[in-house]
């Protein structure tokens, strides 16, 4: 099985004293650029393609809620660059505002506990910038890791998987869409209540009710459960860059790992087309009918007036892995942790909610319900769902749930710390964040894809391939021309 490069870019809720929507895009920005840590200042666009679709063109403009529109209305934030506000990390990571949001975009991983420790590490990094803000305004400021505000507005959790160009789409699109419908019954971040129904108490998924079509480029209206975007933030000749934006913010880290886990295994398969196929009557509906279903059942309807289960699509992706894949450790976890918690829905739900955001919560808030003989449309259930998501751990509800022993631990501080210090694979965030860390007053501009230094006065771009190893040894260059040089060396 083919190694896959992932990443998770997270947009938080901002919550300032006494502010309104008004100031959000000004808040965002004032709190990212107030991060205390080293860092980096400023990115490099010139590789960036939005607009373009994996279906081979380009759209004209992207689609903006008119909801957030009228906010912004008559309103200048300056250039792209100083709206964004961007700083780059000694790890690779960018934090940046994005629409509102303080956004954290971890470094690219290989393994998938990798990418839930530094996915993890970056709330630390909103949380610092949180308090920096609050002290300099005097104000009391929350951030959250979560994916609605409750009043109509989502903002994304974003997955990046780096995929061989010569997929397509097609392949791509009807091997991974049944995966992405599924997997929210294993990793689900839970949500009180609907956008548009009050007949939902609760339901698995914080984005299903902001999913309106199968497949586009858009992130911010119309949002799709397939994003066709087509910026692979590598070569576009050889790469794709899988672009999932239906997920959820998950706060127990291994539904973290589990979730990207399982879109790595569609890929695997994938690859080598052997994904099991599924047709959906209504892709929409199935992904909200999923998150919706009381019963645990997760019935799926498929064309040809048959049906189907999400814990069934599950299962025909573990079976094809096993028959068609050379497993790593990694990949047989996610498909035996799976199909255990699979297993425990019905038969040992608590065990199931150690492991499982929705589940958790559920069962916190369910206890609430009984004890105070309330309606799931109670206001304050809408709270503390909220504060289930508080990055800070002395007020997040999650947190109370991990000092309590009834959800699976956060990793060690230690380790969190040291994540945002460096990173410990061979990949190409290696090397960015070296050049943060080691050679930052050269640097002229920084992107996933490429670095340029300043030499004697000369700009030297120097391209940072995804698929290639990076050594160690780069920590040994002493100077900026060594560190170029052992780049170019082993591309």
């Amino acid at each position: 099985m083919r190694p896959i490069l992932a990443g998770i870019e997270t947009e938080y809720g901002l919550l300032v004293e006494g502010r309104g929507a008004e100031e959000q895009v000004d808040d965002a920005m004032a709190l990212v650029r107030g991060y205390p840590g080293e860092c980096h200042v400023g990115w490099d666009y010139r590789y960036e393609s939005p607009r373009a679709d994996l279906r081979g063109f380009k759209l004209n403009q992207l689609a903006f809620d008119p909801e957030d529109a009228k906010f912004d209305a008559g309103r200048t934030y300056g250039e792209a660059h100083e709206i964004r506000s961007d700083r780059v990390l000694p790890n690779g990571a960018r934090f940046y505002n994005d629409h509102g949001h303080p956004e954290y975009a971890t470094p690219e991983c290989l393994s998938i506990f990798e990418l839930a420790t530094h996915d993890c590490a970056g709330q630390k990094v909103v949380h610092r910038a949180a308090q920096e803000f609050a002290k300099r305004e005097g104000l009391t400021v929350k951030t959250y890791k979560n994916n609605t505000d409750f009043h109509g507005a989502s903002y994304g959790t974003h997955e990046g998987y780096l995929v061989p160009r010569e997929v397509g789409f097609e392949r791509l699109y009807s091997n991974v869409l049944p995966m992405m419908v599924a997997r929210q019954v294993l990793v689900g971040a839970g949500k009180v209540g609907s956008e548009n129904s009050r007949s939902v108490p609760f339901q698995l998924s914080q984005r299903a009710d902001f999913l309106s079509e199968k497949a586009n480029a858009e992130t911010l209206y119309r949002r799709p459960i397939f994003n066709t975007r087509d910026e692979p933030h590598a070569d576009p000749t050889a790469w794709i860059r899988l672009h999932v934006i239906c997920g959820d913010a998950n706060m127990i880290p291994d539904a973290t790992a589990r979730k990207v886990g399982l879109i790595k295994l569609a890929l695997a398969l994938c690859e080598i087309d052997q994904a099991p196929t599924w047709q959906f009557r209504d892709a929409v509906r199935a992904f909200s009918d999923v998150s919706r279903d009381q019963t645990l059942q997760f019935r799926i309807e498929l064309e040809h007036r048959s049906w189907t289960t999400a814990p069934e699509i599950l299962e025909s992706y573990f079976a094809a892995a096993e028959q068609c894949l050379d497993l790593d450790e990694e990949m047989q976890w996610v498909i035996d942790t799976s199909r255990a918690l699979l297993i425990d829905l019905t038969g040992n739900f608590e065990r199931f909610r150690r492991h499982v955001d929705w589940a958790a919560k559920k069962h916190i808030l369910s206890q609430f319900v009984e004890e105070e003989g309330i309606q799931w449309v109670d206001p304050r259930l809408r709270a503390f769902d909220l504060e289930y998501h508080n990055v800070d751990p002395d007020e997040s509800l999650h947190s109370a749930l991990v000092q309590m022993d009834e959800v699976e631990p956060d990793p060690l501080d230690v380790d969190l710390l040291a994540s945002l210090e460096g990173v410990n694979e061979p990949t190409r965030a290696l090397a960015r964040g070296l050049a943060i860390s080691q050679f930052n007053k050269h640097l002229l501009g920084v992107c996933w894809r490429t670095l340029t230094f300043n030499v004697d006065g000369k700009p030297i771009e120097v391209d940072l391939p995804p698929n290639i190893e990076y050594p160690s040894q780069l920590r040994e260059a002493q100077d900026v021309e060594t560190f170029i040089s052992m780049l170019r060396g082993v591309q």
